[in-house]
């Protein structure tokens, strides 16, 4: 098990099994299908994003960089809250884009029974160190435990 420190932007203790992008996330063009079209799974739509296309992004815990993309990206994430179709957690190995900050902070505030905590600034080796499938706990304090298995 590593442990690793970030900064919380939206509070909350999840435990999740962790889904990796070593690319930003464009947030657009990865919920659009489970926006528009009912994909209850929010299956990454990015052709662009290797690491995340076509896999199930509802529910895991999300390592990313940062995320990419156009000012649509807050509302976009709000919006993955408000029909429950949200990563069970964001965590960032940057700071968190205020766009993307925007629509997590808001889901917290505005949604009820909606959490998807967040801890960005969590540093490059947690990039390096986390894979797809392993076990992430987020705890409130932005501290984020990786196991080796789900």
């Amino acid at each position: 098990m590593k442990t690793f420190q970030g900064r919380v932007v939206v509070p909350g203790r999840v435990s999740a099994e962790a889904l990796v992008s070593h690319n930003g996330l464009n947030t657009l063009a990865s919920f659009q299908k489970a926006l528009q079209f009912g994909d209850k799974k929010a299956t990454c739509g990015d052709q662009n994003n290797p690491d995340l296309y076509g896999k199930q992004m509802a529910g895991k815990a999300l390592c990313l960089p940062q995320t990419i993309g156009s000012t649509t990206g807050g509302l976009v994430l709000y919006c993955a809250c408000s029909m429950g179709r949200q990563p069970a957690c964001m965590l960032f190995s940057n700071p968190i884009d205020s766009l993307a900050g925007a629509g997590a902070v808001l889901a917290d505030v505005w949604l009820e029974d909606v959490k998807m905590p967040v801890v960005d600034s969590l540093g490059d080796e947690f990039l390096e160190y986390v894979k797809d499938g392993m076990n992430i706990i987020v705890q409130e304090e932005g501290k984020v435990l990786v196991t080796d298995a789900f």
